[in-house]
């Protein structure tokens, strides 16, 4: 099970290569073509995606995003479109050719693999010829079971044997108290929309979504074979089992607090929690008997749970655990039930236009269920050693910053700083890639049924995260795949962790003046280290337990200084009636004001030290002006209104027009560099700032 606080199947490796490369070539008709070309690199700064016709003053991403997001619209197969969309796609371009060569002609087991992969979920002629076949096992399963008492043992064989989670998560996570220790959790789940606010809300637009999930529902299960009439009534039974799970789920926000997750309890006490589900059978059934305790997330999710399970019955549940199914793996049937999948979940939730192009989704998902395996052979072409020895220069100018940062505090004790020292000086950096590969030799992938592929991955990293309950942490694994455009920081593990794949130009070129790059991928840097000091992080020790470091009277400064950063975000609106949820961006908006100030430490130390001029210009624009619109740029991007307004009830993240503006109202450096008057709006006379 992913941490919470981590701040988005049978060939043997002596495979005879010989016949394997004699396999028929993939072929892509006109619906799933890729280009000839790679998509243009983006570019690190853009001197024409500046609107001059702006006041840098009155609105800083309109003038250095107003023309590019004029000449980038959302392509059709997009919610967004963005820098990171940008990069993202000349990154899955380049993979996917890795993954069309290896189908065609792999020249190792491990390309073998892969490549058997994504020909699996590119033959959609194979997967309209078989339709709902290959999940009929599953559902077969379902539908002989007969004993509410059993359903217990039902979940638990068909996460283990089938790779189909339902109703709750189950998996491994470090203990909050010893993160040397890993051990079981469960946590609530159950949910097919968003958030628990799509069941729950009655405004008017929330009552047309659940409509049109009703509706979505009926047309699967009438694709399924149901009649039109059994359809409806199964689809109601799922909205009545779901609307009951998401009343006992705990809101998004309370999430965020690690203390609000943990409570380790007795298999007994949780038994008690649940007396109608049987705890020893769903844990046997997995080979976890062994648990004598676990932390039990959400207590109030189970017994709503539990009430849910006693008073339905036993054909409702059974609709419920065929949706569930078929939604898990619709994207591996026939046309008409992924189509259907993409029409409701991509078109209707998201606003999305077009599905993408099959390539692109057969690449995303091979990195997704191989990434350190594709991994392997992306990053020996796109991430040189130069690259990384210079990643881990910046990453330690900026961790010099920071402690220059911390250090300087004047909210701040003394007594409080040396524990924010010694947290800081425990960092782990991890750039690229992992030291260690991944060892996929047990994941058993086969070339002509990709819902075998898509249950076996499921069950491979089940198996994988359940094998780690009760073992050493490997403090050295990933939490992403090497060709991800994204970064984070784990505080359980106390590390920063940047990938491959977002080391590339916009937001991290080494051979461009340094100011630009600070501002980009600088900024990335510093935004993953201040969350190891946000609302969530700052509850974390350096060795990666929930302790308490601080004062009273810093925590109290502390926490009345991110109150302000709630204030301000809280009265941003992204569209008409949608307004940011100040408590949810918390963590992201105080990392992206942090980093920004760290990073810009760093380039004028690191200008001090090499002698470069902090006035000289470039295209007309100062070291300090370059940073922030190096920045500024990173963050361009256009959304479609429907993502729009779901990600403001569900990202943690301010959309980017408010990372950007948000940030640099609350830096007088950006001020001074352009020369605002203080009261104008990016220079207002109140701000604030924590780190």
């Amino acid at each position: 099970m992913r941490n919470l606080f981590l701040i988005a199947l049978l060939f043997s490796t002596s495979v005879c290569l010989s016949a394997q490369n004699a396999a028929q070539a993939i072929v892509l008709d006109d619906t799933i073509s890729a280009p000839t070309s790679a998509p243009k690199t983006p570019i690190s700064m853009d001197l024409n995606g500046i609107d001059k016709t702006v006041d840098p003053c009155t609105d800083f991403y309109a003038y250095a995003c107003g023309n590019w997001r004029k000449n980038n619209p959302i392509p059709a197969d997009k919610v967004r479109y963005g820098q990171f969309d940008a990069l993202n796609e000349r990154n899955n371009y380049l993979l996917y050719q890795d993954l069309r060569a290896a189908a065609d002609h792999p020249t190792t087991p491990l390309q073998v693999k892969y490549g058997n992969y994504f020909a699996a979920c590119m033959d959609t002629a194979q997967h309209d010829k078989l339709g709902a076949q290959p999940i009929l096992p599953v559902l077969a399963k379902i539908d002989h079971w007969n004993n509410k008492a059993t359903l217990a043992a039902l979940l638990g064989n068909l996460e283990d044997k089938d790779g189909v989670g339902t109703l709750f998560d189950f998996g491994s996570e470090q203990d909050q108290k010893d993160s040397t220790k890993q051990i079981g959790v469960i946590m609530q789940g159950g949910l097919s929309l968003p958030d628990r606010d799509y069941y729950l809300q009655q405004d008017d637009r929330m009552k047309t979504i659940r409509a049109q999930y009703i509706e979505h529902l009926t047309k699967m299960f009438v694709l399924l074979g149901d009649t039109p009439e059994k359809a409806a009534t199964e689809a109601k039974s799922v909205m009545t089992i779901e609307t009951a799970l998401a009343e006992g789920s705990t809101p998004r926000v309370d999430l965020r607090d690690p203390t609000n997750v943990y409570h380790i309890k007795s298999r007994a006490e949780l038994q008690s929690l649940t007396p109608g589900f049987k705890w020893s059978e769903y844990l046997g059934a997995l080979r976890r008997d062994q648990l004598t305790s676990l932390n039990v997330g959400t207590p109030n999710f189970f017994k709503a749970m539990n009430q849910e399970v006693e008073s339905t019955s036993i054909g409702d549940l059974k609709s419920y655990l065929r949706w569930h199914v078929v939604h898990q793996f619709a994207g591996g049937l026939s046309k008409a039930f992924d189509q259907e999948n993409f029409n409701f979940f991509s078109a209707t939730l998201a606003g999305q236009k077009e599905q993408a192009p099959r390539w692109k989704r057969c690449t995303s998902g091979t990195d997704h269920a191989l990434g350190e395996a594709v991994g392997q052979d992306w990053v020996k072409k796109n991430f040189p050693p130069s690259a990384k020895d210079n990643m881990e220069q910046l990453v330690h100018a900026l961790e010099a910053a920071l402690d220059q940062d911390i250090k300087g505090l004047d909210w701040m004790s003394d007594t409080t700083k040396v524990e924010a020292k010694k947290k800081l000086d425990a960092f782990r950096d991890k750039i690229g890639y992992p030291e260690k590969w991944r060892d996929y030799s047990k994941l058993d992938v086969k070339r002509d049924d990709y819902v075998h592929d898509l249950q076996q991955t499921v069950i491979f990293n089940d198996r994988r995260d359940l094998d780690k309950i009760g073992q050493p942490v490997d403090e050295k694994e990933w939490g992403m795949t090497p060709p991800t455009v994204n970064a984070y920081y784990d505080s359980s593990n106390n590390d920063i962790n940047f990938p491959a794949g977002i080391l590339q130009p916009p937001f991290y070129d080494f051979k461009i003046d340094p100011a630009v790059n600070f501002g980009a991928i600088g900024v990335v840097i510093g935004h993953e280290m201040t969350h190891g000091f946000d609302d969530e992080g700052s509850q974390f020790d350096p060795k990666g337990n929930v302790r308490m470091w601080w004062t009273p009277e810093d925590k109290a400064k502390f926490d009345e200084r991110t109150a302000c950063e709630v204030k301000e975000y809280g009265a941003f609106e992204p569209v008409p009636g949608a307004i940011l949820n100040g408590k949810l961006t918390l963590g992201e908006n105080t990392a992206d004001n942090g980093g920004l100030h760290i990073a810009y430490a760093a380039l004028m130390n690191t200008l001090a030290k090499e002698n470069l001029s902090t006035t000289a210009t470039i295209d007309g624009y100062t070291p300090a002006q370059r940073y922030f619109l190096g920045f500024a740029q990173v963050w361009c991007e256009n959304t479609r209104e429907q993502t729009a307004r779901m990600r403001a009830k569900t990202d943690p993240h301010s959309p980017g027009r408010f990372r950007v503006n948000g940030s640099v109202v609350n830096f007088d450096k950006f001020g001074e560099a352009f020369n605002c008057k203080k009261g104008q709006p990016m220079t207002p006379v109140d701000s604030c700032r924590v780190w």
